[in-house]
């Protein structure tokens, strides 16, 4: 009988650590989720392309508002899709006389390069210099809109580049945080390559912050963006959209995104 369960023991053993094997290896393929291609601009929109600062050339595109002095809009995709699936919130934006750039990450939207935290920090950032450098967007006129693993990605940049409001759609606490959600016997914490540490880090962004989330959130629980919120330095209000789940279109470019955006938009 001993020897019985030191056999079972074993094998679950051995199981655990094929799968945690295999998460080492695969993670990024499972946290990363690039799918299609965008198609071609909207009429409303301008395709430029952005240089990275280690040679990537990624596709965007640049929806100009009425006023070339006036605020303009960065959004940052969450992981899976492309930026076409984000045209109808960049629409609502633009109708509503925001300036607004839509990109791919590497390895999305038919782009050169593998995704990780390190590349999406310079992608960003190539972003944000196309604004800045190429259609001379002040600072202060700038707004940062994250999608889920997309509002890791900007609440990083306004760590180094604040801008004048920071809207976060479903953050995590962190990327092992959320991750443990979906792995509950694996130890990501300590396997993750990529930490995205987005509650650590919006402690540190002092601008006028509004975090949304679905309150049937089943990828993201909404404990965890509230918990983003109570960090936030400068927090401006949380909006629960209820009965709303991670991807539903509520949530992309619903009334409830589009305002919270319009409310830290610089006046």
């Amino acid at each position: 009988m001993v020897r019985g369960v030191l056999v079972t023991v074993g094998v679950v053993v051995a199981l655990l650590a094929l799968v945690t094997g295999l998460l080492w290896g695969l993670q990024r393929s499972l946290i990363y989720l690039p799918a299609g291609e965008p198609g071609p601009a909207p009429a409303t929109a301008e395709e430029i392309t952005l240089r990275t600062t280690d040679g990537l050339d990624l596709g965007a595109w640049w929806f100009a508002g009425p006023d070339p002095d006036g605020p303009a809009v960065l959004v940052a995709n969450g992981n899976g899709g492309h930026r076409g699936l984000r045209e109808p919130l960049a629409r609502a934006l633009h109708d509503a006389g925001l300036s607004v750039l839509l990109f791919d990450y590497r390895g999305y939207g038919g782009n050169p390069g593998d995704p990780s935290e390190e590349g999406l920090a310079r992608d960003v950032r190539a972003a944000r210099s196309f604004l800045v450098e190429e259609a001379g967007v002040a600072d202060d006129r700038l707004v940062y809109v994250g999608e889920s693993l997309g509002a890791a990605v900007v609440t990083e940049l306004a760590t180094e580049h604040p801008p004048a409001g920071l809207v976060l759609r479903s953050p995590f606490v962190d990327l092992a945080a959320v991750a443990g959600e979906h792995y509950p016997v694996v130890p990501v914490r300590l396997l993750l390559r990529d930490r995205f540490p987005v509650a650590e880090q919006v402690a540190r962004v002092e601008v006028p912050t509004i975090v949304v989330y679905g309150s049937a959130d089943s990828i993201v629980p909404p404990e965890q963006s509230r918990a983003v919120a109570d960090a936030a330095a400068e927090l401006v209000r949380v909006v629960e959209v209820a009965g709303a789940d991670h991807n539903d279109p509520v949530l992309l470019d619903g009334d409830d995104v589009v305002r919270a955006v319009l409310d830290v938009v610089p006046g």
